[in-house]
């Protein structure tokens, strides 16, 4: 019996990794700029953040625009039965330009940064192809 898993079932699961370093990237800078009984507390009233911080909350939230989409490929291409190289190749697309993402939104590089987010779009729009080609 085969117990490996398809790629896009392992990617999804390093995804998860990934999802949680851009949530504790961001919350540690703020925990640096405002300290911790701030960022324990409900922040009802707004502090100030450094660049770095307020980089890291948006790439955070730009990893969460398009997480979705991609969980529900990965899903919906194995479940489907659809899994196939494509689909492997656009979620490890995805995935790699997301690493990639975060340290060059972090240190302010405009450019690559956007073509990076292009290059993940890429891997999105190839699952995408896959689970309805």
């Amino acid at each position: 019996m085969d117990t490996s898993l398809p790629t896009e079932l392992l990617v999804l699961g390093w995804s998860v990794v990934l999802l949680l370093v851009y949530i504790f990237a961001h919350s540690q800078s703020a925990t640096r700029d405002n300290g911790l009984g701030y960022n324990a507390s409900a922040r009802d009233e707004q502090k100030p953040v450094s660049k770095l911080t307020g980089r890291l909350e948006r790439a955070k939230w730009n990893f969460l625009e398009t997480y979705p989409a991609f969980v529900a490929l990965a899903l919906g291409l194995v479940i489907s039965g659809q899994a196939s190289q494509w689909g492997e190749i656009g979620a490890i697309l995805w995935f790699v330009a997301r690493i990639i993402y975060l340290p060059l939104y972090a240190f302010g590089i405009p450019y690559v940064r956007s073509l990076v987010w292009a290059v993940s779009l890429i891997g999105i729009l190839i699952m995408l192809g896959s689970f309805l080609g």
